[in-house]
């Protein structure tokens, strides 16, 4: 990481990737166990978090800091952490994040402004959404409701199971603990009506939630105000320049759809215990049932660099 200077109370815009540039989040479990860990340990460090957006093979936040030790540990124990908790219930090993994390600095209401944009319009810009408040994972939608992505929770007609997922999630809050993976397996697999999961998903979110909505929408005069401005504007970064695989990130969830549908794996994360001759074997059937670029499935499967020459000269 490179920041030339460091000013207390303002933003900084840092972005990670996975150390590969694979894929980190394959479904909406890995989303919310990130951001539980990523909340839980803001707390902890005090900062103020302004935006936050996960991506399938990367994550943005504007952040602002007292000063780089409060910052540079923040970004340390929340990647470590959720590499913790990945590794442990996928049986896998290693580093997850790239260690040359960016961030920059934003200073000034019109490049603030822009940043904000430019998180927002992420999705946008991937076609993983029309519109920025359209997807969950860049948490926009989440400033004007505690469930935008679900209807609202009525106790007296929420199953049992739903009702103890609901106090298993404030008593874990109020304690400071993020939700594991083995805890999210628990609540989800109680319940048997998606209604209900969509249900707590969103109650989820909002319970750990230290996004900062009001500071965002003081930059643009009110949470619609900025709603008008992403949908005329998708921000621009010249400080952090992003290297996509592809043009569409959509590909991902098709890649998955192919190989459950193909009874090639129980669970998309089982790719990730994988030698390379059987990632070379999904890699084949990915480009048989797609239009996707070569990059994009090797991102998806985790290949290492320099496998590309290889599978490209492979032929179906």
């Amino acid at each position: 990481m490179k920041i030339r200077r460091f000013k207390e109370g303002v933003l900084y815009h840092c972005c990670q990737r996975a150390s590969d540039h694979g894929v980190l989040f394959y479904n909406i479990r890995d989303h919310i166990v990130f951001f539980t860990v990523f909340c839980a340990v803001a707390g902890r460090y005090d900062v103020k978090v302004v935006k936050l957006v996960q991506m399938p093979d990367h994550i943005h936040h504007s952040t602002i800091a007292h000063d780089l030790t409060q910052l540079s540990g923040f970004i340390r124990d929340y990647s470590s952490l959720f590499t913790k908790e990945y590794n442990a219930f996928y049986h896998r090993k290693g580093p997850l994040f790239d260690e040359r994390y960016v961030c920059s600095i934003k200073t000034g209401d019109k490049i603030v402004r822009t940043n904000l944009l430019y998180l927002d319009n992420n999705p946008v810009e991937r076609k993983l959404a029309a519109r920025p408040e359209d997807y969950q994972f860049n948490y926009l939608a989440y400033g004007s409701s505690s469930h935008p992505f679900s209807e609202k929770i009525r106790l007296r007609h929420a199953s049992m199971p739903l009702r103890r997922a609901l106090k298993q999630v404030q008593y874990l809050h109020k304690k400071g603990q993020h939700l594991s993976y083995a805890v999210i397996a628990r609540l989800f697999d109680s319940l048997s009506d998606p209604i209900e999961k969509d249900q707590l998903t969103d109650y989820i979110i909002k319970t750990y939630s230290v996004i900062n909505h009001s500071l965002s929408n003081r930059y643009f005069g009110g949470y619609h105000n900025e709603l008008l401005a992403a949908a005329s504007n998708t921000g621009s970064e010249y400080d952090i320049s992003e290297s996509f695989m592809g043009r569409d990130d959509r590909f991902y969830a098709r890649f998955s759809s192919i190989l459950r549908s193909h009874g090639l794996v129980q669970d998309i994360h089982d790719i990730l215990c994988m030698d390379e001759r059987q990632k070379s074997e999904l890699f084949m059937i990915l480009r048989q049932f797609t239009s996707a670029p070569n990059k994009q499935i090797y991102a998806f499967l985790h290949l290492p660099v320099g496998y590309s020459a290889y599978a490209s000269a492979m032929t179906i």
